[in-house]
């Protein structure tokens, strides 16, 4: 696969984390898997728990629900890096977000975490694959927070896909390549 950034995107149980571990696993390379999800009830632990024995043993985890660019720098790890899943990582800086929470202060800290991602993107030597929700395609949330929760993400994932070699759109378990 050469150095390469993987985008994957699509809705929830669309079968994304599945497809993206079989391709790191393919590479034979050593995966660092990039976790950033937090478990703040029973349900989230039991989800979280279920992925990580879905992963193979000998990968490395990596939990960083923010600052997720600086930490995979900071672990100076070889080989390929998959990070699941942006939409985690955008919850958690909204959730870190100063109430009440002013949008555009959101908006830069997403952005600065994209931002993050991608610089540390370009010093690793390995093939990334990112994972994200694709919320944009349903109905407009109800509440503001909803709202600038699916403005931010939509505008990382198309931050994310424009600096992406491929992107895939997951459908029901199957991969469709968008670019």
């Amino acid at each position: 696969m050469g150095k390469s950034l993987t985008l994957i995107l699509g809705g929830a149980r669309s079968g994304k984390s599945s497809y993206a571990q079989k391709l790191m696993d393919e590479s034979g390379k050593p995966v660092l898997f990039v976790a950033t999800a937090t478990a703040g009830d029973d349900e989230m632990a039991a989800r979280i728990r279920a992925h990580q024995d879905s992963r193979p043993k000998h990968w490395t985890t990596l939990e960083a629900p923010v600052n997720t660019g600086l930490a995979i720098q900071q672990a100076a790890i070889e080989g390929n890096v998959l990070l699941d899943c942006v939409t985690l990582l955008v919850s958690n800086v909204l959730m870190a977000c100063p109430q009440p929470l002013v949008e555009a202060d959101f908006q830069r800290a997403v952005q600065e975490e994209v931002e993050s991602l991608l610089t540390a993107f370009k010093r690793h030597e390995g093939d990334w694959v990112i994972v994200s929700n694709e919320v944009g395609l349903g109905v407009v949330p109800a509440t503001l927070m909803g709202r600038f929760y699916r403005d931010a993400l939509g505008r990382a994932n198309q931050q994310l896909a424009a600096s992406a070699d491929r992107v895939i759109f997951m459908v029901s378990g199957i991969p469709m390549k968008v670019k």
